[in-house]
């Protein structure tokens, strides 16, 4: 993948391209070996990892997705198609955790997010709040309600998006991606409320309003170190290559971007009308906004960074790792459905420093074999109190530790 972005990266953009915005401040990436070929301790899969790092199955849990570290240093996972959260108590080590559940009876709760001892939990209609203590939560309440979900009346059951995150900003503003209906419904950005965004409401909850627009599917969501709030989207399938208006597989297959992006008040990722490019800048969508009468795509500014097209980005974090890799943002790639060949699932990390992000590099690979079968689909990686990274599985209904090895650790 690394590859194949460096080789993309020059070509000429047909149509309008955004040259306005200063580019970010580079980041140089830490010096690192190749990935080293191991087993993943407990299976008999093998995975693509750090030399001296080692990867162990954790906890079997079907349908795990997104996680959150509790204050009391428990690992909460959401299942969505269970309708549950449940909690994971550490045992030492690689040792099994201890699993109970914390709530259940949930609408496709997705996103989760912790403020001091207040749990959040996104469902697909709305966001609650949790008063948390010791693996058990009271108090339930709704901060943000009425989100466009499959059971909203005006949708018809047809809402291709409707999982949402959610993440707390530093001063209590709760932030929430709404996707959009389905792959280019441009209706979207006149609906109310607007999805393909992310909406914000006040501490303690409210109305929501619209922080960013342009956001087709922005699962990935979370508050940088510098409490700057980064989206990792979904960008959309089966755009027509700009050159000819014709769409080809060819292209499909690497347009386009999948943007990483630091969204402030206002801003505008563009879809569906502006397609970023792999030198980050812009396209006309050829389909929905050729003459540009839709969106003046050369005001969008430049996209921060991203991954190759039907990466399919989810959970997304932010993390100090061991050296030499340092702080940096954790994005669980799921992979593509309809590539071909098909793009590979793996966890990715982007160093991070003043406020951007460097390039893409594979932390965790090997999930998939030269045919394109895969035996695992890699959801979000979030560090734990113990340093090591936890990585959640929905493919495999599993949860691995990913930790350095002591003999590595205490050069």
């Amino acid at each position: 993948m690394r590859g194949l972005l460096t080789g993309l990266a020059g070509l000429v953009l047909v149509g309008c391209t955004s040259t306005s915005a200063a580019p970010a401040t580079p980041v140089t990436p830490p010096a690192a070996g190749p990935l080293t070929t191991m087993t993943v301790r407990g299976t008999s899969h093998r995975i693509q990892a750090p030399a001296g790092w080692s990867v162990s199955l954790w906890a079997s849990l079907p349908g795990a997705r997104l996680l959150a570290w509790s204050p009391d240093g428990k690992l909460l996972v959401s299942r969505p198609k269970v309708g549950d959260v449940v909690a994971l108590t550490p045992g030492g080590g690689d040792s099994a955790p201890r699993q109970s559940t914390v709530v259940q009876g949930l609408n496709q709760p997705h996103g989760l997010a912790f403020q001091g001892d207040t749990l959040y939990v996104a469902e697909s209609d709305q966001v609650d709040s949790f008063s948390y203590s010791a693996g058990a939560v009271t108090g339930r309440r709704v901060v943000i309600g009425g989100l466009p979900d499959a059971k909203s009346p005006e949708l018809g059951g047809a809402y291709a998006h409707a999982l949402k995150s959610v993440a707390i900003g530093r001063d209590g503003t709760i932030y929430v991606s709404v996707g959009s209906t389905g792959n280019v419904s441009a209706q979207d950005r006149e609906a109310s409320p607007e999805r393909a965004t992310i909406l914000e409401a006040p501490p303690g909850g409210g109305t929501p309003t619209v922080f960013a627009r342009g956001v087709r599917n922005g699962t990935g969501l979370a508050i940088a170190p510098d409490g700057a709030v980064w989206t990792a989207v979904n960008n959309r399938d089966n755009i027509a290559d700009p050159a000819d208006g014709k769409v080809k597989q060819q292209y499909v297959n690497d347009h386009p971007l999948e943007p990483l992006a630091k969204v402030t008040r206002g801003r505008d990722l563009g879809w569906p009308y502006c397609n970023p490019d792999l030198d980050r800048g812009w396209d006309r969508d050829h389909q929905l906004n050729r003459a540009g009468d839709k969106l003046d795509c050369s005001k969008l500014p430049q996209i921060e960074q991203g991954m190759g097209a039907h990466s399919a980005p989810l959970g997304l974090s932010f993390a100090t790792l061991p050296a030499p890799f340092g702080p940096g943002a954790l994005v669980g790639v799921h992979g593509s459905w309809n590539r071909t060949p098909p793009r590979a699932p793996e966890v990715s990390f982007f160093a991070y420093d003043n406020g951007g992000l460097g390039p893409q590099r594979t932390l965790l690979g090997g999930f998939q074999d030269a045919g394109g079968n895969r035996w695992g689909r890699p959801v979000m990686a979030a560090q734990g109190p113990d340093r090591a990274i936890y990585v959640s599985d929905d493919l495999a209904g599993a949860i691995y530790r990913v930790s350095q090895d002591i003999a590595t650790s205490s050069k």
